[in-house]
């Protein structure tokens, strides 16, 4: 386990918002609480050396802003590519769309992967559940379905609740930062959220930080990155 090495790259969002208003003031921030986690699984952490320059470009993208997307994703793709030593070392992003937007974007050979994909296959093999949570909730986010990886995600939601409820909608609504301008978008998609989630269920977890602060507020509980799910078992 000494030689576990990770690059960690922070999404902007992740790094520039704070906890929701169902977290405790002890509880960690997000990239914190990553880091801890990390830490605990034995690795060893590198972070992109201008890390508060970098953003994936999805924003600007999303906005028609297509020349500075690009400028955005290449400047991340050569600061990612020295601190991996070319490749050398896996990359974790903490948001699936910013993972995705970056899959679609880099041109080289980079190990980045998804935050499902690397927990369920790089961080929980080298920890131990201590006990598992009694029921939690997950949504898969529209980067999650692109990619394929709902039925990961719910084997990850497995390993660390004994019931676990995968919620069917086909999009949230918040598309990116639209739940912010148009909340009537957010409140349509989730508009059968409350009625799928179990009465004895308290907390839900998904991989996108915008989309979770939708989920909040329509659902009336805690909807946090599943980080914080595997942090809490493991811990």
């Amino acid at each position: 386990m000494a030689d576990l090495k990770v690059v960690y790259f922070p999404s902007c969002i992740n790094r520039a918002m704070g906890k929701n208003e169902f977290q405790k003031e002890e509880d960690l921030q997000l990239t914190a609480l990553t880091h801890q986690l990390l830490e605990r699984a034995g690795y060893t952490i590198i972070y992109p050396k201008e890390l508060e320059a970098h953003c994936c470009g999805m924003p600007f993208s999303s906005k028609g802003f297509v020349e500075v997307n690009h400028k955005q994703s290449q400047l991340l793709e050569a600061d990612l590519l020295r601190v991996s030593e070319s490749g050398k070392y896996p990359i974790l992003y903490d948001m699936s769309p910013c993972f995705y937007h970056s899959k679609e974007e880099f041109t080289s050979a980079l190990k980045i992967v998804d935050p499902i994909e690397f927990m369920l296959n790089f961080v929980l093999p080298n920890l131990t559940v201590k006990k598992k949570k009694e029921a939690v909730a997950i949504f898969p986010v529209c980067s999650v379905k692109k990619i394929g990886k709902m039925d990961q995600l719910l084997a990850l939601a497995q390993h660390c609740a004994e019931q676990v409820t995968m919620i069917d909608s086909n999009c949230c609504g918040f598309a990116g930062d639209r739940g912010f301008l148009v909340p009537a978008l957010n409140e349509h998609g989730l508009k059968d959220l409350k009625q799928q989630i179990p009465i004895h269920c308290t907390s839900g977890y998904s991989t996108s930080r915008t989309c979770e602060i939708g989920l909040d507020k329509a659902s009336g509980m805690s909807f946090t990155s599943i980080f914080y799910l595997i942090e809490e078992v493991t811990r």
